[in-house]
């Protein structure tokens, strides 16, 4: 298997390229550290994003026509970057990432609840979460995740067109079995989010 380039640009494979680059001179936390600067021009940038990239879906693994745009992915699985295009009223589920990135905001506005577990791990199909944070979020704002710091949280657009957030992380995201939270029920269940133009390998 090769990396995969479903937006394949100068733009998307130089900022690929400073990310491998970052990755190989440090561990993640570092890394991500280094990052910092690219990102923010990456999300600067009005250029370089098609609007296919930023708008809603139809069919959404994660419902209410919310869309998850593949940019590119490694061939091992351990890297993806990708758009998550919330429409206006919606909001993503509670849920988590499994891996470490950088997400930030590239248009539109954004509620942002960040949760974590209060029981630690928790039992088959049980996950007691608290409230520990509640951010708002403009265009250019990001944040480094390093699980399980921040890993669990939900978003809602505030503004009156879709928010589009960039996400850079460290798995498949799309394609790796993650999970959902219901706070006030305390239950949890696994999902895979699946990517709006691209496909994941059974399982």
């Amino acid at each position: 298997m090769e990396d995969e380039y479903v937006l394949d640009t100068p733009a998307v494979r130089g900022f690929v390229s400073r990310v491998r680059a970052a990755l190989e001179a440090a561990p993640p936390a570092q890394a991500l550290e280094a990052l910092r600067p690219a990102f923010a021009t990456l999300l600067a940038d009005r250029s370089w994003l098609p609007a296919a990239y930023q708008r809603p879906a139809e069919r959404s693994g994660m419902g209410g026509g919310i869309a998850t745009w593949l940019i590119y992915r490694s061939a091992g699985g351990d890297l993806s970057l990708f758009s998550l295009v919330v429409p206006p009223g919606a909001a993503t589920p509670v849920h988590d990432h499994l891996a470490w990135g950088l997400v930030g905001l590239y248009a539109g506005e954004q509620d942002e609840r960040v949760y974590r577990r209060a029981d630690g791990e928790a039992d088959e199909g049980r996950a007691a979460l608290v409230l520990v944070e509640r951010n708002r979020i403009r265009p250019g704002d990001f944040y480094v995740l390093l699980p399980p710091e921040g890993d669990i949280h939900s978003v809602a657009t505030t503004s009156a067109e879709a928010s589009v957030s960039i996400h850079l992380l460290g798995n498949d995201t799309g394609c790796v079995w993650r999970h959902t939270y219901e706070p006030e029920a305390g239950t949890v269940r696994p999902f895979r989010s699946g990517w709006s133009n691209a496909a994941c390998e059974p399982g």
